[in-house]
């Protein structure tokens, strides 16, 4: 049973300040973690019993056959950022936690899915659903996780199931255009009139990552009763973190640290991606011009699967032409879009400074 929005600031404000968390990262990671993991599991079970095996691989909860295996799922991000908000707008456990199993599961199925179109074939030193059981099965798997999403919403109890079902219907529509735009991206040319823009990116990224992140923080907001500016204003702070996570993935894709992102160096200029970092150096203009062009010469004659040599060049002139700068300041700005709506709204303070917690995790991740 939901709880409506309480307005949690006051007079009593400055007491409750002084009883902020100090809770590190890894600790609201882990609390979350295991106050969804019943109810998770739960909700997983209910599928057919082979889809529930593919279901509870891809959690990391057990090996290809149902043998038991040590795995959380990740990290768990979005399926924190939707307790913490429900924490946050004052709703129930029960309502916190639907939340966050519902953002949990769609993400996964997102991950399904984009593991096949990507042909991606190692998730968390894994094979992915679809190289271990087909390619038919993980998107069923994938399309079961997605129904079980919408089911975890519409049954909780109160006004705002319907609108938090709403909420995620229209994440959904966003991360559909945003994958969309990704996978068209690859047939644009690196120069011209056709290439793809950092501003063409930026709403890529917004749809793609941030949509669903925006869904999570407003889930539980919507789930607590709270009023609907309340609720915008979080599904805004939730995109602008997806915005800055992605742009940081992006420069950990190119310079990230092997033993700390578990992917080689280089990876996505490997796979020529059309990151930020690479975006924004091929449109740099004065001092980094010169750069500018020797880069999309080198990417325009490079072979499909480039060489260790022709990455590490790639990489040099990125940072010459300001392509990483351009990146870091981009996180920075979009991290302060994310202060600017969270000081906005009449949180609870403990749960606000989790939140900003988990927001200084997520983007800064050795970049």
């Amino acid at each position: 049973m939901t709880t409506t929005f309480p307005e949690l600031l006051g007079a009593d404000e400055t007491a409750a300040t002084a009883d902020l968390t100090t809770a590190t990262a890894g600790e609201i990671l882990g609390r979350c973690r295991e106050l969804v993991r019943p109810a998770l599991a739960d909700t997983v079970g209910r599928l057919h019993p082979w889809v529930a095996e593919m279901a509870a691989y891809s959690f990391g909860w057990c090996d290809v056959g149902g043998t038991p295996a040590e795995g959380s799922g990740g990290k768990g991000v979005r399926q924190a950022l939707a307790v913490l908000c429900a924490e946050a707008a004052g709703a129930s456990g029960e309502a916190a936690v639907a939340g966050a199993v519902a953002v949990e599961l769609v993400h996964t199925f997102s991950l399904l899915h984009d593991d096949i179109m990507d042909g991606d074939q190692t998730r968390r030193t894994r094979p992915t659903v679809w190289k271990a059981y087909g390619t038919g099965p993980a998107v069923l798997a994938g399309d079961a996780l997605f129904a079980l999403a919408v089911e975890a919403l519409a049954t909780v109890d109160g006004a705002g199931a319907a609108a938090a079902v709403r909420q995620l219907s229209v994440a959904l529509g966003d991360l559909v255009r945003g994958q969309a735009d990704d996978l068209l991206f690859e047939s644009r040319p690196w120069t011209g009139p056709e290439a793809v823009g950092p501003a063409e990116y930026r709403t890529m990224a917004e749809h793609k990552t941030g949509a669903l992140l925006g869904c999570a923080a407003a889930l539980g907001a919507a789930l607590a009763g709270a009023p609907e500016h309340t609720v915008a204003a979080l599904d805004r702070a939730g995109r602008h973190m997806g915005v800055a996570f992605q742009v940081v993935d992006d420069l950990l894709g190119i310079w990230g640290d092997p033993a700390v992102t578990g992917k080689p160096v280089h990876r996505d200029l490997r796979q020529r991606k059309k990151t930020f970092p690479v975006l924004a150096a091929l449109s740099a203009r004065g001092p980094g011009a010169p750069a500018a062009e020797r880069l999309a010469t080198l990417l325009e004659v490079s072979p499909d699967t480039p060489d260790d040599a022709t990455t590490r060049r790639a990489a040099a002139l990125i940072e010459q032409a300001g392509g990483r700068s351009a990146a870091l300041a981009e996180a920075d700005r979009h991290i302060a879009a994310v202060e600017t709506c969270l000081a906005s709204l009449p949180l609870a303070p403990r749960a606000s400074a989790e939140l900003r917690t988990l927001l200084g995790f997520l983007v800064r991740r050795d970049i």
